[in-house]
């Protein structure tokens, strides 16, 4: 019985991905030790938060960083540290900005929901949403026009729930940024390489630290040592109810340390998934395929494309029964109003591939 079964939660096989609705990522043993140990000790928590952010410059290149409790609230601060700097004054302002610099310009078809909104996380920092072009064509003249001596900042989501065509590219962003004389942020919070856009020259940059990193539930911003400072007072402000504690920071940290040792397991991962394909290509209804992720990363998922008439159930009555039996099994369903649900390798434990078959077989062999 799993720790979680012990207070009433069902077994759950996450085939969906770095997903926050189901627990993000299981962490390595040496990083849960880490949390452990941390848990167990006492710190002054504004010196961890400086050498937390020595850490992650070493690791991503920047000049500085701060720890936060994910990606969304790494966008918070982030719009807070450029509206409010390191007045404690304007700190204790957020997020009532009128009056000063708040605003920030992003591409419409950027504006989404990841979880929650994006324009929300925006304006829990103090800013101001001022969304350019349409949501599925952008030009450079509709950001380079939108900004104003009230924009803060230009922001950019770098993620598969974005508008993946008609948008501007970062380089574009940056160099209007740059031009401009203002700070590009960029949510960057599933990528896996953390260096890249700090190498562009990118001020500001937020990460999930629980996502392709695998750490515990928190997130890291990198960039511009002044703007780490700032970001870094937000504590005193928004920041508050949003603060990472000790455990979280350490095991982040941990998780950074060992980030560029990991095993590189995307061949065995695709594997996994050729297998899981191969198992159920006699199964009427299903075709399956491997897809790269269409955010572009190396990350090679198991398509499987339902035919309701000849498997007798649709997708979604196929995702109903998957998810509510034991364990239940969640897979990826970005696509399944196209009769598409897909199963993401990065998550699954050992042998959790040969489960999720098992239950296809079943569900659809009834």
């Amino acid at each position: 019985m799993s720790i979680f079964e012990r207070y009433g939660c069902k077994q759950v096989i996450n085939a969906s991905g770095k997903m926050t609705a189901l627990g993000a990522s299981a962490v390595h043993k040496d990083v849960a030790a880490a949390v452990a140990e941390a848990a167990m000790d006492y710190v002054d928590i504004s010196e961890l938060m400086v050498q937390a952010g020595k850490v992650i410059a070493e690791v991503t290149g920047a000049e500085d960083g701060c720890p936060t409790t994910g990606a969304a609230g790494g966008i918070a601060i982030s719009v807070a540290a450029v509206i409010a700097g390191t007045s404690l004054s304007l700190i204790e302002r957020i997020p009532l900005t009128d009056g000063l610099r708040n605003e920030i310009v992003i591409q419409k078809g950027h504006s989404v929901h990841f979880g929650a909104s994006i324009p929300q996380m925006i304006a829990i920092g103090g800013g101001k949403v001022v969304e350019v072009g349409q949501a599925n064509h952008v030009e450079k003249d509709h950001i380079a026009e939108a900004v104003t001596d009230k924009t803060a900042a230009l922001l950019y989501v770098k993620s598969h729930h974005a508008v993946q065509k008609g948008m501007q590219s970062i380089e574009t962003m940056a160099a209007i940024a740059k031009d401009k004389g203002i700070p590009l942020i960029v949510d960057a919070a599933a990528e896996e390489d953390f260096r890249k856009y700090i190498a562009m020259g990118v001020e500001i940059v937020v990460y999930s630290g629980g996502k392709a990193l695998e750490g515990p539930t928190s997130g890291f911003i990198c960039g511009r040592a002044d703007l780490m400072v700032a970001c870094r007072a937000q504590y005193k402000g928004v920041g508050r109810p949003m603060k990472i504690g000790k455990e979280g920071i350490i095991g982040l940290l941990t998780a950074l340390r060992r980030y560029d040792n990991r095993p590189d397991e995307s061949q065995q991962q695709r594997e996994r998934m050729e297998w899981l394909i191969a198992e159920l290509k006699d199964v009427p209804g299903v075709k399956g395929a491997i897809t790269q992720d269409e955010a572009g990363r190396a990350i090679y998922r198991a398509q499987l494309t339902i035919d309701a008439k000849a498997a007798g159930k649709t997708a979604y009555e196929l995702i109903k029964e998957l998810e509510s039996g034991s364990p239940a099994v969640y897979t990826r369903n970005h696509y399944s109003n196209l009769g598409i649900i897909s199963v993401d390798p990065r998550p699954l434990l050992e042998g959790q591939e040969r489960v999720i078959a098992q239950r296809i077989k079943e569900i659809l062999q009834a």
